[in-house]
């Protein structure tokens, strides 16, 4: 399929032909589902911690004597009933993270990308790059173009001055081909692709 692209002015600058392998494939919510909720397993950080019994300072001694005090009979003050005690199968410190098949996550990021194309949300840009480094002129930029939220997927490595004016820039974000992923591309409105990301993207998840 072909798809115009666009300069920073807002200018047409040729067209390209997108892969319909990578750009074109059937947009799957069970893939995109599980991609997403791969993603921000890996994120959780789970250092969630309660104390067990054997964690809580105290005594050892026996509380009360085991007869004729009129209370139910305790060997400790530290067991999970008592006030103080504690926890009984509690957080303990773990990983959330799962496995995906690299199968799975390649047709997922595949799906993710035709999904915005799909949409009509997915924009060619000729490239990233921007001399002066400044937010105010990105800003005017993105205005113009009527980015709301915007991810921009630059090729191997990202321009150094665009990537500190949209650091200002709030929902925009940036990142190289090869940080392209399900979760950014989903929560970001539009879609930006430069023509080098598309060429790298195609030669990644061909």
């Amino acid at each position: 399929m072909k798809l115009d692209v666009i300069s920073l002015d807002n200018k047409k600058a040729g067209n390209i032909d997108l892969d319909d392998a990578i750009f074109g494939v059937e947009v799957r919510s069970d893939l995109l589902h599980r991609a997403v909720r791969w993603q921000l397993a890996k994120r959780q950080s789970g250092n969630h911690k309660s104390k067990n019994r054997s964690e809580i300072t105290g005594t050892g001694a026996k509380p009360f004597k085991q007869k004729g005090s009129g209370n139910a009979r305790q060997g400790s003050r530290k067991v999970p009933h008592m006030r103080g005690g504690g926890k009984s199968f509690g957080p303990v410190v773990r990983s959330h993270a799962h496995s995906l098949p690299k199968k799975v996550r390649k047709l997922a990021l595949r799906t993710a990308l035709s999904a915005k194309q799909a949409d009509g949300s997915l924009i060619v840009l000729d490239k990233a790059e921007l001399k002066s480094g400044k937010t105010a002129d990105l800003s005017k930029m993105v205005t113009a173009l009527g980015w709301k939220t915007a991810l921009v997927i630059d090729g191997e490595a990202v321009n150094e001055g665009f990537a500190r004016a949209a650091s200002n820039i709030v929902g925009l974000d940036v990142l190289p081909s090869q940080g392209a992923n399900v979760y950014d591309i989903l929560r970001r409105e539009k879609l930006v692709l430069t023509k080098d990301a598309v060429e790298k993207l195609v030669e990644r998840l061909k």
